[in-house]
């Protein structure tokens, strides 16, 4: 399966409600996985980014069913990217002419 980096910040309403982020962050793993897609880590960050989730995802719409789900609700943003495995990435640049 794909595997995505999902790069996220609290919106102030998600920072005026912080102490509930850890039910919500139950929750929106309970979505993904309704929409077919695995949340592999979870990482509260310092920095740019307030926390950093690694997802698979059978495609792309999943994976995009399952962001706008969570980002929906109005207490979290996402930039959201594709990530390659080194395998992947070997393959790809193996086929570079």
């Amino acid at each position: 399966m794909p595997t995505y980096v999902a790069l996220l910040k609290w919106s102030p309403q998600g920072l005026q409600n912080i102490k509930q982020s850890p039910s919500r962050l139950d929750a929106a793993r309970k979505g993904f996985e309704s929409a077919g897609v695995r949340m592999k880590e979870f990482y509260m960050v310092t920095g740019r980014y307030d926390m950093v989730a690694i997802v698979e995802a059978p495609d792309d719409v999943a994976l995009a069913k399952a962001i706008l789900g969570a980002t929906s609700q109005g207490n979290i943003t996402s930039e959201t990217c594709r990530a390659f495995t080194e395998e992947e990435y070997r393959k790809i640049i193996g086929g570079l002419s």
